[in-house]
């Protein structure tokens, strides 16, 4: 039986770079994007050379995200080179730090293009192969910022918490055809955090340690899907969001009296339970 096949976007470095070296190294065929500059050697281009050195097999491929056509170019690059697909980790993004008074709409809408829009292209290409096959690992880049918002990072943590939704969505869809998507906000040294974080942390919070997460969520022998995982430092849990029990507004007089209850697994079953 031919080996597993991935697609990882954003993967020239930092943590497409480590969750490319962490597939390859349990024998995945890897489809390593990132994407071209010009008068510049293609980050994607080292990687696969680096896997390729310590044995592992891998193709480079050069779509922006931000290319309608990126999401079917990476399917095709996978069913050209190896005729499968069977895992999609969807890491592509980038933010400009700055306050939303003072950010352009431009740039709003190029974070938001890229870091959600480009992750749906790629979804929307690759998920009526996965149906039809009967099998994929999807797993989605969010972040912390987009599960509670962070000061100067409004367009990121929205494209991040859009994300979440999509994963929901497509969670549900994806029922009876053995697709487990998850969304996974790693805390991790990388180029795009490196002036957050102390030199001193860099071993723990390295992008192996969250590559190694990553791996165990989109193995063939996990069936968890729909969830949110924040990974880091070689720890790994599990985000989620809650509701309170529903006051009656004729009696309500004190928010202090609402008490968290157990998430919904949807949006229609929250509605079914609303008035009850």
């Amino acid at each position: 039986m031919s080996q597993p096949v991935a697609i990882i976007t954003g993967a020239g470095k930092g943590l497409g770079r480590a969750y490319a070296h962490k597939l390859a190294s349990l024998g995945i065929n890897v489809v390593v994007n990132n994407r071209s500059h010009a008068d510049q050697h293609n980050s994607a281009d080292a990687v696969v050379a680096d896997i390729k050195a310590l044995g592992g097999s891998a193709v480079a491929e050069y779509s922006s995200a931000q290319d309608p056509e990126s999401g079917i170019n990476l399917l095709n690059k996978a069913l050209d080179t190896w005729g499968r697909l069977d895992i999609v980790v969807a890491n592509a993004g980038f933010d400009y730090p700055q306050s939303f008074h003072k950010q352009s709409f431009s740039d709003f809408e190029a974070i938001m293009d890229t870091n959600f829009y480009g992750t749906a292209r790629l979804l929307h290409a690759v998920w009526p192969h996965l149906r039809t096959t009967g099998y994929g690992r999807v797993m989605v880049s969010s972040s912390t910022a987009g599960l509670y918002g962070n000061h100067g990072q409004s367009a990121y943590a929205a494209s991040k918490a859009a994300l979440i939704g999509l994963m929901r969505s497509l969670h549900h869809e994806a029922k009876g055809h053995d697709i487990c998507i998850n969304a996974i906000a790693p805390y991790a040294l990388t180029p795009l955090t490196a002036k957050w974080f102390p030199e001193d942390w860099a071993d723990l919070f390295s992008a192996e340690q969250v590559a190694d997460s990553l791996a165990l969520l989109v193995s063939s022998d996990n069936q968890t899907s729909g969830k949110i995982f924040i990974s880091g430092a070689g720890k790994l849990r599990e985000a989620r969001m809650q509701e309170t029990q529903a006051l009656d507004l004729i009696t309500f007089d004190d928010l202090g009296k609402l008490q968290a209850l157990e998430t919904p697994d949807s949006a229609s079953q929250e509605f079914e339970r609303f008035l009850k």
